[in-house]
């Protein structure tokens, strides 16, 4: 099979390209979309504001003396806030205002680590000279989408209201197929995918990563289970015999696995990621969490 096709940048607007992958054998324009449009929607890493905790409030459904919007809008505003962070660690990042006029996200105080892309979003509307908004919110990284729920069981702070959070950095792709000719033939492929993302990350640095994921579990397969067998033969007892109450995880996220039949280190490891996903009450964060937690074991677990 003749795998020499061209891929094209056509940059649409700021954050925004289309790229064109032609000519690809008939067939291979939709095998190649569908897996990259997944890839990007879930598979990319990002950033999100995961908790917030307002002074002067103890829960969401209530209002603060002199801001325009009840908390429930404030709090949905903040879930539009778009950032890149660099820590692996939740950061705690604030917003300390007084005084009327608007708040946008570019008040908002944020250490080194931690960048605010869509700074004119307008976060809340003060009313007069003596009004104040404060605000603390944790910024975590994650992937996809993770809502409130998944949180609520870790949530120890009086006051602390856990959100949802929009990880991927991908705000929108989309592609299509159209038919295009090399010599005589004319069922060739021409593969168009149109990304939009949060300005975290470029379009084109978002399709290499994709491509990049794709490739890993596509690696899996043509090396069927080898490296992974070996891999868990190559770790020390003591690794493998770790029980997951061991593993520095939430209790929630040990209950579920316990509850899946998933007691020690060595039986996570026989399962791969996409397995666990079906444990009931373990999200996409917990499963990250857990890769991350193995890795520092010195297991490569995908």
């Amino acid at each position: 099979m003749d795998l020499t096709f061209s891929i094209d940048e056509k940059k649409i607007e700021t954050n925004r390209s289309q790229f064109e992958i032609s000519p690809l054998q008939e067939g291979f324009g939709h095998t190649l979309g569908n897996s990259l449009r997944r890839a990007l929607l879930t598979a990319l890493p990002g950033a999100a504001i995961t908790n917030v905790k307002f002074s002067g409030a103890q829960h969401q459904f209530t209002t603060l003396p002199g801001v325009k919007e009840d908390l429930v809008e404030v709090i949905l505003n903040f879930k539009k806030v778009r950032l890149s962070s660099q820590s692996e660690k939740p950061v705690t990042i604030k917003i300390d205002q007084v005084g009327s006029g608007q708040v946008v996200a570019g008040d908002i105080k944020t250490p080194a680590t931690v960048r605010v892309i869509n700074k004119n979003l307008v976060l809340a509307h003060l009313a007069d000279k003596k009004t104040k908004l404060a605000v603390e919110m944790i910024v975590e990284q994650g992937f996809g989408y993770s809502p409130a729920d998944e949180r609520k069981a870790s949530q120890s702070t009086v006051g602390l209201i856990p959100i949802d959070a929009i990880f991927t950095p991908i705000l929108k792709v989309n592609y299509f197929i159209d038919n295009t000719r090399v010599g005589r033939v004319t069922n060739y492929d021409k593969l168009t995918i149109d990304i939009l993302t949060d300005g975290t990350i470029t379009p084109k640095k978002a399709l290499k990563e994709a491509a990049k994921i794709l490739v890993t579990y596509f690696n899996y397969i043509y090396i069927p289970n080898e490296k992974a067998k070996k891999t868990i033969k190559e770790k020390s007892p003591r690794v493998l015999k770790l029980s997951v109450a061991e593993l520095d995880l939430s209790a929630r996220t040990i209950n579920a696995l316990e509850k899946g039949g998933y007691k020690t280190a060595g039986d996570i490891l026989r399962v791969s990621s996409r397995d666990l996903m079906e444990v009931k009450n373990l999200g996409k964060k917990s499963i990250a969490l857990i890769g991350k937690i193995l890795r520092k074991q010195g297991v490569d677990w995908v």
